[in-house]
């Protein structure tokens, strides 16, 4: 019987779901991480009598005709790019993006990775790097006697150093946008790669048309709605338990189809 597979399918689906739910309300409180969504297409149908083929020599049309669906398959796991909260930290080297946009990483392999994850660190040399010592790009160096650092809206970095009144400019930031920034690939660690289904970064300062503004002294957290994600766990869970029931009930009628004499 059909029903067996489309069961089967139904909870592989609803699986998956759980899984991609999980891994949101695990990330709750990752900064700058974007939660994503299950997406799922119906399968092929098979026709046992075509809509709008001929019912009789007089040239009627049959108006519906009958398809049975072969049950469900993920299309896809969209990643969801609405703006999360931002929450003031007070650190320096804490900033946010506000608005469209990715900070530029350069990893070991010497690719380039994107992140919205904005809480930076120094290195023993002064370079601004992330929490795991990649380079942010383009690379700023902070002088040792540098006693203040300030990063206004449009991605300055200022600094003031010991015995100075005047601040002085040591780098820009900026920022990376894509045409479709959902087609990027996380790789963990909150950082990105581009790919074909992204299209090319497009660098700009930050504040400049298409690029959000960066702010200091805060991070942007998750965009996780758990209240959303609980009641979408629940779902998920009811939905697989009906197609466990299906699994049930198709095996309970063969049991009952094999007992006839």
């Amino acid at each position: 019987m059909r029903s067996l597979a489309i069961g089967a399918t139904g909870m592989i689906a609803q699986q998956l779901n759980v899984e991609t739910i999980s891994n949101n309300i695990a990330n709750a409180t990752t900064t700058g991480f974007k939660k994503q969504r299950a997406e799922f297409q119906d399968l092929l149908y098979q026709n046992f009598r075509r809509s709008g083929s001929t019912s009789s020599d007089a040239g009627t049309i049959v108006p519906t005709g009958v398809q049975v669906g072969a049950g469900v398959r993920v299309a896809a796991v969209a990643r969801v790019l609405e703006q999360g909260n931002l929450t003031v930290t007070d650190n320096k080297l804490d900033v946010a993006v506000n608005g469209s946009g990715y900070f530029q990483v350069q990893l070991p392999s010497g690719d380039t990775a994107y992140t919205r994850a904005g809480n930076f660190k120094l290195s023993p040399e002064g370079i601004i790097v992330t929490a795991d010592g990649y380079p942010v790009q383009p690379a700023i160096t902070i002088p040792a006697e540098a006693v203040d650092v300030a990063i206004n809206a449009s991605g300055e970095v200022m600094v003031k150093l010991d015995g100075q009144v005047a601040q002085q400019n040591v780098g820009q930031l900026q920022l990376a946008t894509f045409a479709n920034a959902a087609g990027l690939e996380a790789v963990g660690d909150n950082l990105f790669l581009q790919t074909g289904a992204s299209g090319e970064a497009v660098n700009g300062n930050p504040g400049a048309p298409g690029f959000g503004r960066v702010v200091q002294g805060a991070l942007e957290t998750s965009n996780v709605n758990i209240v959303q994600e609980i009641t979408t766990l629940i779902s998920a869970q009811r939905a697989y338990e009906m197609n466990s029931k299906v699994i049930k009930t198709t095996d309970e009628m063969m049991q009952q189809a094999s007992q006839l004499r």
